[in-house]
């Protein structure tokens, strides 16, 4: 089936503000998008711009989230998409917010597009960059139904790695605005007809450098480019991620303060050592962009669940907003606490990264345990990150106590040929267990 087949099946009337399709020129409803940047196709600097304001004013201080998330704080973001979860669009519906929503209880967001859409031949492993935005939109449109159909209460627009250096680096810079273009447009159709939450995403840029001034002017000019495109097109927030420098995460939340009017969820990696690259704490990194003004602090990526939730609950005790932790969905370890720093015994101690992984992939029960222990920490903004299936998201998801619609095909064994319990299983099957 299609995925436009899929989307007018799932709802039975048009969502109020939902935009034309991904593969047509015109922006979607909500905010023209503009090309900005010089010489990008004729638009206007977004350096030469007034700033739009800083980020949403009425940030709540995160606290410390009581413990046993399978009470009705867990639940509360699955009522909030209201009549959407059973398929009925109403043009009634009023979006609360991240923060209204975090106010509430737990929000699951679902990352990690560039490795799922790997795993399905539709993206280069090496430059990691989504040229599956031109080439198939109506896959990354699926993607994103396939995400919130298994329990995300976010719709994030695939910009990440759709800046000019990732770009010019594959010989691709002239595409800059429609592929960031399309990412927005896509991610907002699926977010107004499903009810999540939209939200816009910057990341790294690979060539911060503090000592560059020339680098750090690029830098700025990449960050200003892409939120502004999130702002036009109405965003509920954005995320900037994958940070390796805490300066530059710090960049990247002036640049939403300055050329947007929303939340910030602001999120940087822990490599091998235990600190950024230029020597900050994980939980100093935080107290500085809480002290900046971002609304979210966190971690995502590069460190699994294990050598990643000791760093959060640094995190947690240090700043007084809300936590977010997206770990990848693999088995890192005190030695090798990185995914990149994986090796795997049975091919020479090779490097696993990048697809190599299979070995180290976490259960979908380990997803979950981790879920509830960040949670009963205060860590309220979840996720999966670079790694993360569908089934991930719905195992984090199950693991807050949620039962989202893909919950309906989690496993059941008691119709198992052998390892059934159901009556109408023959005996001769379930006495043959012991042999299998």
């Amino acid at each position: 089936m299609s995925a436009a087949k899929t989307l007018k099946k799932r709802k039975s009337g048009k969502a109020a503000g939902a935009g034309k399709s991904a593969t047509g020129a015109k922006a979607v409803p909500g905010g023209k998008l503009v090309a900005r940047g010089k010489g990008v196709a004729g638009g206007k600097s977004a350096a030469g711009k007034a700033a739009r304001g800083g980020s949403n004013g009425g940030r709540k201080s995160g606290g410390k989230a009581s413990a046993g998330a399978s009470g009705s704080g867990a639940a509360t973001n699955k009522a909030s998409r209201g009549k959407a979860a059973s398929g009925k669009a109403s043009g009634a519906y009023k979006e609360p917010g991240l923060l209204k929503r975090l106010a509430e209880g737990p929000v699951i967001c679902a990352e990690g597009y560039v490795f799922e859409l790997e795993r399905r031949g539709y993206l280069q492993a090496g430059a990691f960059v989504p040229t599956v935005l031109t080439d198939h939109p109506e896959v990354v449109e699926q993607l994103h139904l396939d995400f919130v159909r298994a329990g995300s209460d976010v719709t994030q627009a695939l910009t990440y790695y759709v800046h000019r250096e990732k770009l010019r680096v594959i010989g691709r810079e002239k595409d800059l605005v429609p592929m960031n273009r399309i990412a927005l447009s896509i991610a907002k159709k699926v977010a107004r007809k499903t009810h999540t939450l939209f939200a816009g995403d910057i990341c790294n840029t690979n060539i911060f450098d503090p000592a560059d001034p020339k680098a750090l002017r690029e830098v700025e000019r990449i960050f200003a480019e892409q939120v502004g495109w999130a702002a036009d097109a109405g965003v509920d927030y954005i995320v900037a991620e994958t940070f390796s420098w805490g300066a530059e995460a710090v960049m990247a939340l002036e640049a939403i303060k300055k050329h947007s009017k929303v939340p910030a969820v602001v999120t940087f990696s822990i490599h091998r050592e235990e600190h950024t690259r230029e020597g900050w704490t994980a939980a100093e990194t935080c107290k500085r962009l809480e002290a900046a003004g971002a609304d979210v602090v966190g971690l995502n990526c590069h460190r699994g669940p294990d050598t990643m939730l000791p760093l959060l609950r640094e995190i947690r005790d240090a700043v007084k907003c809300e936590v977010a932790a997206l770990p990848v969905p693999y088995r890192t370890t005190t030695e090798q606490p990185s995914f990149m720093s994986l090796t795997d015994p049975c091919c020479g101690n090779a490097r696993a990264f990048p697809i190599g992984l299979d070995p180290f992939v976490c259960t979908r029960a380990e997803i979950g345990e981790f879920g509830r222990a960040a949670y009963e920490m205060g860590v309220k903004y979840l996720g999966v990150c670079c790694g993360a299936g569908p089934h991930h998201i719905r195992a984090l998801a199950e693991g807050l106590g949620r039962h989202p619609e893909a919950s309906k095909y989690s496993a059941d064994m008691s119709k198992h040929a052998f390892f059934g319990t159901d009556q109408k299983i023959k005996a001769v099957q379930t006495e043959y267990r012991a042999k299998l």
